[in-house]
């Protein structure tokens, strides 16, 4: 494999490379994380005042404002942050994070989103080696990270994200990279239509909503990228995972019952984790369940 030949012969600068990577892309993740629901809300105002047929002078318009503009600039005074103050991690340390300008904190969130792109990334590097599938699956843990931040931030997984992931899930396993394209077909059908069935009972029985469509969509594309075969310990680690979180909350963090709770962090962890360590686990279940 001629792409990764310069690494074939040191695991240490593969999962350097690999960690310089990941620490660049949670910077950009962080603009991702911030901007995407912002975008999206734009578009769906603009939609709005098109179904509306307001003129364009009656319609406000807003400068340009997508994942390249505006620049960067500090949330509290609004100057510019220079390139030497938006290197990952180093620069917020230096600065003791404070902006350089108006002094004000910034919020720590922006490192640690860095830091743990970095090491999430690292990881899946060394699960997989020097392989066409840590090339694949260092991108999925990328877009996993942003998924994660922002439906903890607005209770919403894009469509802009989700759906790119079922496909390129696809048309990977056309090779059979993860798992094999009948399988990924059916799980990617299978994904969506469990939490979709699981949606509707849940509505008709108590008139709510327990969870959104974007779940529906992130599930299909583990199903995509990992087989049919996987989903039942997806659904499983996930629902624990929320569960468990949910009555800490409920009996530590001073949560209602009927507060509402993401599911999308806890399913994309538990798909994270499946990709890495699915078939083992599985097994694991099985040799216990028999004994």
């Amino acid at each position: 494999m001629p792409l990764f030949e310069p690494f074939e012969q040191s695991l240490v600068a593969w999962l350097s490379v690999v960690a310089l990577f990941g620490l660049v892309t949670g910077s950009f993740l962080n603009v991702v994380i911030h901007r995407l629901p912002r975008m999206l809300e734009r578009g769906w105002h603009r939609q709005c005042h098109e179904l509306l047929e307001r003129d364009e002078e009656e319609a406000s318009q807003p400068a340009r404002f997508d994942l390249v503009q505006p620049a960067s600039h500090c949330p509290n005074c609004g100057h510019g942050i220079a390139a030497r103050d938006n290197i990952p991690v180093l620069s917020y340390l230096l600065l003791r994070g404070r902006c350089r300008h108006c002094r004000n904190p910034i919020s720590p969130r922006y490192p640690l989103v860095e830091l743990l792109t970095a090491v999430l990334s690292v990881v899946v590097a060394w699960r997989f080696g020097i392989s066409w599938q840590a090339a694949a699956a260092i991108p999925l843990t990328w877009a996993l990270v942003a998924l994660t931040f922002i439906d903890l931030d607005h209770k919403l997984l894009p469509d802009a994200i989700t759906l790119p992931l079922l496909w390129s899930g696809l048309l990977l396993n056309l090779g059979g990279l993860f798992t094999t394209l009948p399988s990924a077909v059916i799980g990617a059908i299978a994904g969506y239509l469990s939490l979709w069935l699981v949606f509707h009972a849940f509505r008709l029985l108590t008139g709510k909503e327990g969870m959104g469509y974007g779940d529906f969509k992130l599930l299909a594309a583990f199903g995509a990228w990992l087989g049919w075969q996987l989903l039942p310990l997806v659904v499983l680690l996930s629902s624990l995972v929320g569960a468990v979180i949910g009555i800490a909350m409920m009996l530590f963090g001073g949560h209602r019952r009927g507060t509402p709770i993401p599911f999308g962090p806890f399913l994309a962890a538990a798909g994270w984790i499946a990709l890495l360590w699915g078939e083992a686990l599985t097994r694991l279940y099985l040799d216990w369940a028999i004994h």
